[in-house]
């Protein structure tokens, strides 16, 4: 009887740490492919920046307008309508998650990728490449450090995650009032609680993504899984936009002639 308890035990032991295993390998697997959707979207979003900055795209969604001091680029109505879409996109895949197929919500966020290439591109205008490159370059680490700590931590962090929400919104709002205030003071602090949100939305999406495929990848199809990944590519792509933005406000050098 001994003997048959004990090969029961380690059967079972066995069988979980199998499948412990497979659940690890997996996690893996799936991180690396949400942040190769992430590394190639930033990508595309770059080069379309270029393309459009640097060509005769950039007059059809920009012009010089005299301002006090200079001359600054303001967006054409075609203009508006680029910076608008990201949002639009956005809002067609967190609305359409159940109703996409794969290959619709990778279509999106490629369309995503390429229109907000195209809507910041006038940062490359605006500033410098070299104080561009930098703060690329400090977001990344920036970004890196704060997923991977938020990917390993003991630290619960989804029970922030409404909190971050009410933050976001109290953002978005405060930016609207200041288009009309347009007080110098108000955009310093506003650019600050953007780093702090967005550094925190890093952390807590790096942990969310794990937490909710250890839950669910057992049950899921691969290609319901597939298109999570896309999905979760956007959230990690969107911190990253904002998180760069914001620092660009702080650490950007403006060209002498903007």
């Amino acid at each position: 009887m001994s003997f048959g308890h004990d090969f029961r035990s380690s059967a079972t032991t066995s069988g979980w740490g199998a499948q412990g295993a497979s659940l690890d390998a997996g996690l893996r697997a799936y991180m690396l492919r949400v942040y190769n959707w992430m590394a190639s979207g930033l990508l595309l979003t770059a080069i379309v920046a270029y393309v459009v900055a640097s060509g005769s795209l950039r007059h059809l969604l920009f012009h010089a307008v005299p301002r006090a001091g200079g001359l600054v680029e303001s967006p054409t109505m075609l203009g508006i309508v680029v910076m608008m879409a990201p949002l639009a996109f956005v809002l067609v895949m967190s609305f359409g998650i159940n109703r996409l197929s794969l290959q619709a919500a990778q279509t999106l966020f490629w369309l995503l990728c390429a229109t907000m290439g195209a809507s910041l591109s006038s940062i490359l205008v605006l500033y410098t490449g070299t104080s561009v490159m930098r703060v690329f370059l400090v977001t990344s680490c920036m970004f890196a450090a704060t997923s991977l700590w938020g990917y390993t931590t003991k630290a619960n962090m989804m029970k922030f995650g409404s909190f971050l929400m009410m933050g976001l919104f109290g953002l978005i709002i405060a930016g609207f009032v200041n288009i009309f205030l347009k007080s110098p003071a108000v955009y310093f602090i506003y650019s600050v609680i953007g780093v702090f949100i967005f550094t925190a939305f890093t952390a807590y999406d790096a942990q969310r993504i794990r937490v909710t495929y250890s839950q669910y990848a057992m049950y899921e199809a691969p290609e319901i899984t597939a298109k999570r990944s896309v999905y979760d590519a956007l959230a990690l792509y969107l911190n990253f936009i904002n998180l760069f933005q914001f620092l660009l406000n702080f650490m950007g050098v403006r060209n002498s002639d903007s």
